[in-house]
Order: structure tokens, then C-alpha cells, then sequence
């Protein structure tokens, strides 16, 4: 079927948990392993039932957040989402004390069991209501985003339209449009406030019935941070400020330099040539042509992929009113279907989110062999290196979309991955912050966000308004209150890209195969076991971030950025 073929069926929530439960006590009762292991099977193909009409869903619902169907369907998944996963606890409380658990381990591996034990610790039916409202709190702020409207020379433009005028060449418009944005979040500033804290407080709650002394250590169990901890990202944060905090600084004074400005404003950040920035050589249509010739030849695999994509339509890439911001990758299980969401807005973004999004996807089109949900799905920070690697390794096709402004592009792509991993620092920093003290007022988070941009983005935060003065340019990062946490994997996965990166300007044979063996494990294993299959030196280890940085610093040097 084609996408917009696939029926949507929304849940019977009774009839589901009852079914449910009957399996359960299959496996548990079963008297013989080929018996527990057929009804294991089965609990993940019932699983995988109900996450495809979720996934579905959530699909149209973000592609027109308009459609009253589709909002309704998303409020109902709020409330009962929290319901499914308690109903997952059970089934791991089963795999906890199954009878035939060795036997199970010896098919499908010991990780499941791990997992399943993680998440155990960090959701329980103690904390639904709480969840519950957790999630109707995320949805309204992903409503406000939505919903924004930005009034930029008498024409109105949602939050993706609107950032396309921050990579204008004429300044003046950038100012223009950078201040009616900030207008539009200073305006909304006390609701902003409000969400967050109530956020934040819900979570420090849901924390301690689950027995954490802080959402921070709730946070890393439920993130299945199996092999890592907040001291040792903690140890990174602080590698990233000794050697790419220098570098992101060091490439901001050539900014300053090409630009010619004697003061570079934070809006001027995104502007990267006094010419513009380059951008795609057509509209959509010609983009996805492009990447479809480009797929064809990186790989056999990206080959039958794209084709996969566009024949199925399993993508819907073009910004429009009502529809939610931003771009991500998800699948339909039942089907064995990625799909790809973005917003292009006529930039180099439109290029960039294509490939980030498509790694995703290709990861999880890879991975439609497993029969476990949770081994289709990697941790976030495994996750990221696949859609980051993927941008470096289609640079050498990039000519098809830029054309003589190829040369241009992978230096402000290599610059801004560069520039980004300390804002990602601050993020994550920020969040530790937050959470290890829930009781701070927001005038105090605040505070404690411009102490951070001043140690991780010297240079980066001159702005000239207010609402940005104040200490509150984070409120449109959606990870903060959406994903808690989440954002350091994006940071710990450019280490590996970059990695990936200067490996494969040597051998692109080898180094591709070290990537399709890191997707197709997929979530196999934990973070630090899974890069040694793609033979990643891991970012916390003391020389990783500094050899990087090296040879980042080697690349820049050679490149003559005045003749851009």
C-alpha cells in the first residue's frame, strides 16, 4: 500500500489490554520453551499492532495539526500511551521471571533482558497520571509552536518559513525577522515559563515515587544510558569546552572577517557569506530527484531504499501552514515502513534534514528483520550517528543540488557541526542543572542559562533583545521540553560522524561497511559496545574529542574560505 492508503483504526483500549493479558499468561504458564517462545512472538506482533496505529496517527496528525480527527486521535494517545507502556512493564516483569529465560536469552540475546530491567526501574502505574499530564502539557507547547505566526514584511510565516530569513544576505531582514520572532516568544514568555516549570516539577515527582533522589538519574535509566553515566558525559562536556569551544570560536572570527562586520549580532550567526548562503538549485521536486540519483549511487543498498521511499510515499518533506515544525524519521512496524517528515523551507536545510532524516530511516528499513521492537530501535545517542553520518557521507554528492556552490556548502555544513556540538553542551548542561535543583524559579533558570552561554558560547550570544537578554533563548529548543535530555546524544553522535567522516575520505569501502554493520545492529546492544562494531573510538575516552578536533582544525586551515 501506499501511505496514504494505509487505514487508520484507532485502538480498542479494552479489548487490546484484555488480549494482551491473555498472551501474558500464555507465556507465563507455558510448559515448554518452543511454547513461551511462540507467545514472546506473539506479545511483539500485538506490540507492534498498536504502535503502528500510534505511529499512524501521529504521522497525520503532525503533517496537519489542523485536522480535527487527527487531533483528536492525538489527545486520545496522550492518555493512553501511558497505559500501553504499563502494560510492557508487565510483560517485562514476565521476562524477569521466565521459566524458560536462558533459553530466551540464548535466541534473542541478552540485551532485552537489560532493557527490560531499565525500564522497569524508570516507569511503573504509580506514575500514569503523571505521565498523563506530562503529555498534554508537551502536546499544548508543540500546539504553541505550531501555531505561531510570524508577520515578516506584511506576510505571515509559521516558525520553519520564518527561519529561512536568518540566512538572508541582507541584514537588515535578518534583524527584521530575528525581532519578530523573539517578539513572538517574549509575548508568550509567562506560558512558556509555566509549562516548563510544571514540567519539570511533574517530573522531579514522577522521579521520586519511582525511588530517584532526581529526574536526572530517571532520565538516564529511561533512556537506556546502560553503559554510560552523568559523570562521564559530564567529563565530555568539559573536553568539548578545552577543544572545540576554541575552534567554534576560532570559526566565528572568519565569519566576522567574510561578513565584514565589526560586530557580529546572534543573527548574523546563520548568515555564513556576505553573497547568502548556497542553496538548492530548485524546488522540492527537484531536491527529491536529486536525492534519488545521489541514493542510487552511494550504495546498492540506498538504492533500493529511495526507490522504497518514493514508491510508497513514505515522505512528506514541504513546510505548510498547519503543520507541525521541525523533521523526523518514524516507521509503521506492521508494515515495515520508515517514513520521513521534514519542513523545507527553500534553504541548504532542505538538503541537510533530507539526509539527517533519511539515515534514520535507512537504519530502521535495515532493521525490519528483527523480530523485537526494542532491537529495531537503537538508543537515541546510536541513533543520531546514523542520520549525522549520512550527511558527511552523501557530501560528495552534493554538487547535484548545489551546483557551483558546492564548495561553499560542505564548509559551512562542516563549520556548522562544528559550532553546534557546544550549544548541544549547554543544553544538555542546562538540563542537570534544572533538574538536580526542580525548585528554582524561572528567573533563576535563566540565570543559570547565560552563566552557560558564556562558558560554552563565547562569541555566539551577542543579541540586542530583550526577551534574549533574559536569559531565555532556549525556550524554542523543543528537546528541553519534549525529550528531557535527550540532546547530548546529538553531540556524542557528530564525535562518531566526524569520526565516520575522516575515515571515509580514506576508504569509503571499509568505512561504509562499518556503517551498515552499525545499523543493522541497531538496538543490539548498548552505546559504547555498539560504535566498537563500527570501530568508533568512543567520545568519552581523553584523546577522542582532542583527535577529532585536530583533524577538524587540519581541514578548516587548508580551505581558503575568502574566495567564498
Amino acid at each position: 500500500m501506499n501511505f496514504c492508503e494505509i487505514p487508520y483504526k484507532r485502538p480498542n483500549l479494552d479489548e487490546y489490554e484484555l488480549t494482551f493479558v491473555e498472551l501474558l499468561d500464555k507465556f507465563d504458564s507455558a510448559k515448554n520453551f518452543d511454547l513461551q517462545n511462540e507467545y514472546f512472538k506473539k506479545i511483539y506482533e500485538h506490540r507492534d499492532d498498536f504502535m503502528t496505529m500510534y505511529c499512524l496517527a501521529s504521522i497525520r496528525y503532525s503533517i496537519d495539526t489542523t485536522n480535527e480527527t487527527y487531533k483528536v486521535e492525538n489527545s486520545f494517545f496522550n492518555k493512553v500511551v501511558p497505559v500501553f507502556e504499563n502494560l510492557i512493564n508487565k510483560f517485562y516483569h514476565s521476562l524477569e521471571k521466565a521459566s524458560y529465560k536462558s533459553e530466551l536469552i540464548n535466541v534473542h540475546g541478552e540485551h532485552i533482558f537489560n532493557l527490560a530491567s531499565y525500564k522497569l526501574k524508570s516507569f511503573g502505574d504509580e506514575i500514569i497520571v503523571e505521565k498523563q499530564e506530562e503529555n498534554e502539557l508537551v502536546a499544548g507547547y508543540m500546539k504553541f509552536l505550531a501555531s505561531l505566526r510570524i508577520e515578516i514584511n506584511d506576510d505571515q510565516y509559521n516558525i520553519t518559513g520564518a527561519s529561512k530569513f536568518r540566512v538572508s544576505p541582507d541584514r537588515k531582514l535578518r534583524k527584521k525577522a530575528s525581532d519578530a520572532m523573539q517578539d513572538q516568544f517574549a509575548k508568550n514568555q509567562k506560558y512558556l515559563d509555566n509549562t516548563y516549570d510544571s514540567l519539570v516539577k511533574l517530573r522531579h515527582k514522577e522521579a521520586l515515587k519511582l525511588g530517584f533522589e532526581t529526574f536526572v538519574d530517571m532520565s538516564y535509566v529511561s533512556l537506556r544510558r546502560i553503559d554510560y553515566n552523568p559523570k562521564m558525559v559530564a567529563s565530555f562536556r568539559e573536553h568539548v569546552v578545552k577543544y572545540i569551544v576554541p575552534l567554534a570560536q576560532k570559526s566565528i572570527e572568519k565569519q566576522k572577517q567574510r561578513l565584514g562586520y565589526q560586530d557580529l549580532k546572534t543573527y548574523d550567526l546563520g548568515c555564513h557569506f556576505l553573497d547568502g548562503n548556497p542553496s538548492p538549485q530548485g524546488d522540492a521536486d527537484f531536491i527529491i530527484s536529486q536525492a534519488k540519483k545521489m541514493y542510487e549511487e552511494l550504495s546498492p543498498e540506498t538504492n533500493y531504499f529511495i526507490n522504497f521511499l518514493i514508491d510508497k510515499g513514505l515522505m512528506d518533506l514541504v513546510n505548510k501552514k498547519g503543520k507541525q515544525g521541525g523533521g523526523y524519521a518514524t516507521g509503521l512496524d506492521k508494515y515495515k515502513y520508515p517514513f520521513i517528515f521534514s519542513n523545507f523551507n527553500g534553504t541548504s536545510y532542505d538538503v541537510k534534514v533530507l539526509a539527517h532524516e533519511a539515515g534514520h530511516a535507512f537504519q530502521k528499513y535495515l532493521c525490519y528483520d528483527k523480530e523485537i521492537s526494542e532491537y529495531r530501535r537503537p538508543p537515541s545517542e546510536t541513533a543520531e550517528i546514523h542520520s549525522m553520518t549520512m550527511e558527511f557521507f552523501t557530501l560528495p554528492y552534493m554538487k547535484y543540488f548545489f551546483g557551483d556552490q558546492t564548495d561553499k556548502f560542505k564548509f559551512s555544513k562542516v563549520t556548522q557541526s562544528i559550532s553546534a556540538i557546544p550549544y548541544i553542551c549547554a543544553v544538555d548542561h542546562f538540563q542537570h542543572i534544572v533538574y538536580e535543583n526542580p525548585n528554582l524559579s524561572p528567573d533563576e533558570r535563566a540565570n543559570a542559562w547565560k552563566e552557560l552561554e558564556a562558558i560554552y558560547l563565547p562569541g555566539s550570544c551577542n543579541y540586542d533583545h530583550e526577551y534574549l537578554q533574559g536569559g531565555r533563548f532556549w525556550q524554542k529548543q523543543m528537546h528541553i521540553y519534549k525529550l528531557p535530555f535527550y540532546y547530548i546524544d546529538y553531540a556524542l553522535a557528530q564525535m562518531c560522524a566526524f569520526q565516520f567522516w575522516i575515515k571515509y575520505q580514506n576508504d569509503r569501502g571499509t568505512t561504509w561497511s562499518d556503517y551498515m554493520n552499525l545499523c543493522k545492529a541497531g538496538g543490539t546492544l548498548p552505546f559504547l559496545e555498539v560504535i566498537k562494531i563500527a570501530n568508533l573510538d568512543s567520545p568519552f575516552e581523553g584523546g577522542c574529542v582532542k583527535n577529532v578536533a585536530q583533524e577538524l582544525e587540519k581541514y578548516l586551515d587548508n580551505i581558503d574560505d575568502g574566495k567564498f
